[in-house]
C-alpha cells in the first residue's frame, strides 16, 4: 500500500474529533519511530517529528490533558474525552514534538513498517 501525500500543514485528530492539530512534517513520515521507555512501550504509538513551530492546536485545547513523569521534561498530551495520545514535547530534543502517526489524517501506521526503535530505556538524560 502506498502512503498518503503529506501536506503542510497536515491534519491530526483524536478519535472523537474534539482535538484537532495542524502539523508541519518537514521530513514527511521518514522520521517515524517507536520508543521502548517505560511509558512509550505501553502506549505503543509510532511518532513522527514536528518542529516546535510546526504544531498548532486548531480546536480542542481545553480537551488536551498533560502527563509527565520521571524527569518531567517530556510533555505527553492526550484527549481528555477519548484518551488518544496526540503529541508530546520530546525529552530527547525539547525543540521538537513527536506526534502520533496513527492520528494523522489518512495514515495507517501499519503502512510505515518496519519502524525503527529508539532506546528510551537507556536514555542519555537518565545518566
Amino acid at each position: 500500500m502506498s502512503l498518503p501525500p503529506i501536506t503542510d500543514p497536515h491534519r491530526l485528530s483524536c478519535h472523537c474529533g474534539a482535538v484537532e492539530l495542524a502539523v508541519t512534517l518537514p521530513d514527511g513520515l521518514g522520521t517515524a519511530r517507536r520508543c521502548d521507555c517505560s511509558f512509550c512501550r505501553r502506549r505503543g504509538a509510532v511518532a513522527v517529528t514536528v518542529p516546535l513551530d510546526g504544531l498548532r492546536v486548531v480546536k480542542g485545547l481545553e480537551h488536551l490533558t498533560l502527563y509527565q513523569f520521571n524527569t518531567g521534561t517530556a510533555q505527553h498530551y492526550f484527549c481528555a474525552i477519548c484518551g488518544i495520545y496526540t503529541d508530546h514535547r520530546r525529552r530527547s530534543n525539547p525543540n521538537e514534538y513527536g506526534v502520533n502517526a496513527a492520528a494523522l489524517e489518512g495514515v495507517n501506521p501499519r503502512d510505515l513498517d518496519p519502524v525503527p526503535w529508539s532506546d528510551g530505556v537507556n536514555h542519555s538524560s537518565d545518566r
